[in-house]
């Protein structure tokens, strides 16, 4: 275990690149169990969400070679169906939400899975229907085995066919992909998640014989092929580094550049921040942070007060409420921020008040804070991270906080950001991690 003492109060300066993007990582990782041939995957993040599932992976049989920083061939020619069935695969998948997305190519592939309940972070339900019923659709069957505490997946021959998704699930969303594309005949989904990251999956994919049409609408249209061969891939920069970049930069008024931040590809991100009074400027695919002293946050055109809500893509990505929450702390003027799609992912806040922030919180879903307008700092204090998000939020926090904060359970903000106190270091942050 470990924690971050972090020295508020420094401005940071100069330039950082984002990583590769975990979430479009944890999908593609799946992805090269469809073939027997290899699959190079680069831009990587050395993380542990990412390095467990690599590990888990090579549990399997699948030959891992690291090709330089970054980048891997991945080879699953022979799976080890055995230890498929083993307690200790199960228990690896227990711990690695992103382990679900192995269902759809695992039974794509072998016909049958047998997985276990995954974990991960603590944010309230992540119900597991639209990843079921996807597989249901195609004609497989599951079972729960009470003993295992486990399903058991069966599907031999699966069959594509028409399905409207109950709601636009990413994993989910991929997870239906990699199982249609060997199965027989044409699997149309519709109310298909849309995000960035699945469209680097469907054209990884498609670089492997799939055919996948439709790629960046919610309408995808998937004919089934017998086999897919080896490819390569580049994973896009991490738009939830990107974003917790601007907050940082913004909170402590300092002027950073964001190299490579794979602009076309963030969506609305910028915007919502710029909502905030953050000015931000593109120059070729970097962006830059202006020193901002004071920033004022928007309201709508009506004059009431502006909310921030999370929303399934082209709208605001979740992972990012965290950070645009406590960078509304330093702003002047109040916002409302509705995290629609978890019930627990607020519930960080209470820490922040310990600091001086004003935030009302409504419910599990809406919190309301009102800025201070950098007229009064943040104090330290002591916190422990729940999730990834809110770690890194609590981490803004402590770097624009007076005084010297500690942040436990360090491992969370570990599972999504790359030697993150050493970058940020070298840019003028001062952070020390201790081992306990």
């Amino acid at each position: 275990m470990a924690s971050f003492i972090v020295e508020g109060g420094h401005k940071l300066h100069g330039s950082i690149t984002p990583q590769g993007a975990k979430n479009e990582a944890l999908q593609v990782l799946c992805a090269v169990l469809l073939t027997k041939e290899t699959v190079v995957i680069d831009n990587l993040p050395n993380i542990l969400d990412v390095n467990n599932l690599i590990d888990l992976l090579a549990s399997i049989g699948v030959t891992v070679e690291k090709l330089s920083k970054g980048k891997f061939a991945f080879t699953a020619a022979n799976l080890d169906t055995a230890y498929l069935r083993s307690a200790d695969f199960l228990k690896k998948c227990n711990k690695l939400r992103g382990s679900v997305m192995l269902i759809g190519p695992l039974l794509a592939r072998l016909g049958e899975v047998t997985y276990a309940k995954p974990g991960g972070d603590k944010i309230g339900r992540r119900r597991l229907d639209t990843h079921f019923q996807g597989m249901v659709n195609l004609g497989a069957t599951f079972t729960y085995d009470q003993d295992l505490l486990a399903y058991r997946f069966d599907g031999k021959h699966l069959k594509g066919c028409y399905m409207l998704l109950d709601e636009a699930s990413v994993t989910g969303t991929a997870n239906i992909i990699m199982a249609s594309v060997l199965a027989e005949g044409t699997t149309t989904i519709y109310n298909a998640a849309c995000e960035p990251y699945v469209q680097q999956l469907c054209r990884l994919l498609n670089n492997m014989g799939a055919k996948i049409s439709g790629v960046g609408s919610n309408l995808l249209t998937i004919e089934g092929v017998k086999s897919l061969h080896g490819a390569q891939h580049k994973l896009l920069p991490d738009m939830i580094e990107v974003g917790s970049f601007i907050g940082m930069a913004a909170i402590t008024g300092s002027e950073l550049r964001i190299k490579e931040a794979g602009i076309k590809d963030l969506g609305i991100i910028p915007d919502a921040f710029r909502r905030l009074g953050i000015r931000i400027e593109e120059e070729g695919d970097d962006l830059v942070i202006p020193a901002q002293e004071h920033y004022q946050i928007e309201s709508f055109l009506d004059g009431s007060i502006l909310t921030v809500a999370d929303a399934p893509w082209p709208g605001l990505t979740p992972d990012l409420l965290s950070v645009l929450l406590v960078v509304a702390t330093q702003a002047k003027g109040s916002v409302l921020i509705h995290q629609k799609m978890f019930e627990s992912r607020l519930f960080f806040v209470d820490k922040l008040i310990d600091m001086g922030a004003q935030i009302i919180l409504c419910d599990p879903h809406r919190a309301v804070v009102v800025g201070h307008d950098h007229t009064r700092q943040l104090k330290r204090n002591n916190m422990t991270s729940p999730d990834i998000r809110a770690g890194i939020a609590m981490l803004i926090a402590a770097m624009s906080a007076e005084g010297t904060s500690r942040i436990d359970h360090i491992d969370q903000i570990d599972r999504g950001y790359e030697d993150i106190e050493s970058r940020l270091n070298a840019l003028g942050a001062c952070i020390k991690r201790e081992e306990y």
